[in-house]
C-alpha cells in the first residue's frame, strides 16, 4: 500500500512531536492551615482580640546549619482574590514543576489570604461594617506575623505579588527589607491611588451602598443591584482589549462573554467584604520611600493594563530611584491578558529565573 506524501509528512511529524505535558493537581498537593494573631492592633487604633489568617503552603521548606528555613517563597494575591488563585494552570503548571522556575523540590511556596480576603478574617464572619477598618499596612503586618509567629520564616528567599499583592510588596520593601532576598512585584504602581485608580474603586463601593437592600451593611440577602454596580466594574478595570477584541469578535459574543462573567463573578462576592477590600488602599503610598528600598527586584506590567497605564510615566520615574531594580513592561498583543496578565507566566518567567539567578549569592 502507498502513503501520500502529506500522509507520510503528517506520521514523521508524529514521531518527533514533543510530547503532551500533563497537568499536576497541585491542589493535591496543598497543605493548609490557619494563623491566629492575638491581640492585632490595627494601624487605626482598632484591635482584635484574635485575626486568622489562612495560608496553604506548597513544596518542604529547607533549613541552614543555624536552623533557619532558606527557600521560602511568598507569593501574595490582588484584590478580592486568595492565595490558592496561584493554583490556576497558566500560573501553577509554568512554575512548580521539575525544572521551573519555582520547582517545589528546591523552594517552599506560601500562599496566604490577606486580611478580609478568602477564609481569612472579614466583615462576612459575622462583624460586618463593625470589623475593623484595615488597610494595606495592616495586611503586610499580619502576613509578617504568619510568617515568624506560625511558619518560622525569618527572611523571605523570594516574595511575589500581584496587583494588590505587587503594592503590598513595595510596603514590604519600605518596612521589611532585610526579611527579603528578592522581590517580584507585578501589576501596579508605587505611587498613592488617586485618579482614575481610586475613582472606579469610589464608584464600585457607592454602587453597593446606594442599594436600598444594603442596609448600612445589616442586609439580610445581599443587595444584588449594588453588587452588580460593582461587579460590573471591576470587569472593566480588569479587560484585556486587544486579546478581547480578536476572541470575542461578533457583537453576540462580546455580549454573551460579559453577561457569563457577571452571573459567575456575582455569587462569589460578599458586599461588605468587597467594601472593605476596594477601601483598604487609602493608606497605600510608598512613593517617598523608593530611594531607601535595596531589595534587588524585577518589577513586571503590562502595557494593556487599564489600572495601570502604561504612558503615565510613573513606572520609569519610580524604577530611576530603585536603588536595585528592573522594570520590564509587558508588551501588549492579542494574546495578553490586561490587568490581568500578571499571572500568565508565560510572559515573564524568564525574568524570574534571572532574578532568582543574580540573588542567589545574597
Amino acid at each position: 500500500m502507498r502513503l501520500s506524501s502529506t500522509i507520510l509528512i503528517a506520521l514523521i511529524a508524529g514521531l518527533f512531536a514533543a510530547p503532551a505535558v500533563a497537568q499536576v493537581d497541585y491542589g493535591a498537593r496543598l497543605k493548609e492551615g490557619d494563623a491566629v494573631l492575638r491581640n492585632f492592633a490595627f494601624a487605626n487604633g482598632e484591635k482584635l482580640a484574635a485575626l486568622n489568617i489562612h495560608y496553604a503552603t506548597l513544596g518542604t521548606p529547607r533549613r541552614d546549619r543555624s536552623g533557619r528555613i532558606v527557600n521560602a517563597v511568598m507569593v501574595l494575591h490582588g484584590t478580592g482574590g486568595s492565595g490558592q488563585q496561584f493554583l490556576q494552570p497558566q500560573f501553577a503548571q509554568e512554575l512548580y514543576g521539575p525544572g521551573q522556575p519555582l520547582d517545589l523540590a528546591r523552594y517552599y511556596v506560601i500562599l496566604p489570604d490577606g486580611v478580609g480576603h478568602g477564609k481569612s478574617g472579614k466583615p462576612s464572619d459575622g462583624l460586618r461594617m463593625r470589623f475593623p477598618k484595615y488597610g494595606y499596612a495592616d495586611m503586610v503586618e499580619a502576613q509578617r506575623r504568619l510568617l515568624t509567629e506560625r511558619l518560622g520564616v525569618e527572611r523571605l528567599r523570594l516574595l511575589m505579588g500581584t496587583s494588590m499583592g505587587c503594592m503590598h510588596g513595595f510596603v514590604w520593601g519600605a518596612t521589611h527589607p532585610k526579611m527579603v532576598q528578592a522581590m517580584m512585584p507585578m501589576a501596579c504602581l508605587p505611587v498613592r491611588i488617586v485618579g482614575h485608580n481610586r475613582m472606579w474603586r469610589k464608584a464600585a463601593i457607592e454602587g453597593i451602598k446606594a442599594d436600598p437592600a444594603w442596609r448600612g451593611g445589616d442586609y439580610a440577602g445581599q443587595p444584588v443591584l449594588g453588587l452588580r454596580t460593582a461587579v460590573s466594574l471591576l470587569q472593566i478595570a480588569g479587560f484585556a482589549p486587544l486579546y478581547l477584541q480578536k476572541a470575542y469578535a461578533t457583537p453576540a459574543a462580546a455580549d454573551a462573554y460579559i453577561v457569563d462573567r457577571i452571573a459567575k463573578d456575582l455569587p462569589t462576592r460578599d458586599a461588605n467584604d468587597l467594601i472593605y477590600q476596594l477601601g483598604a488602599s487609602t493608606d497605600y503610598d510608598p512613593s517617598a520611600a523608593i530611594d531607601r528600598m535595596r531589595v534587588p527586584t524585577t518589577w513586571v506590567n503590562s502595557s494593556d493594563d487599564f489600572i495601570n497605564p502604561w504612558d503615565y510615566g510613573i513606572a520609569e520615574r519610580a524604577a530611576a530611584r530603585l536603588p536595585d531594580a528592573k522594570f520590564v513592561l509587558v508588551k501588549a498583543t492579542d494574546q495578553t491578558r490586561g490587568h490581568g496578565t500578571h499571572t500568565w507566566a508565560k510572559f515573564w518567567k524568564d525574568e524570574l529565573v534571572a532574578l532568582l539567578k543574580r540573588t542567589e549569592r545574597r
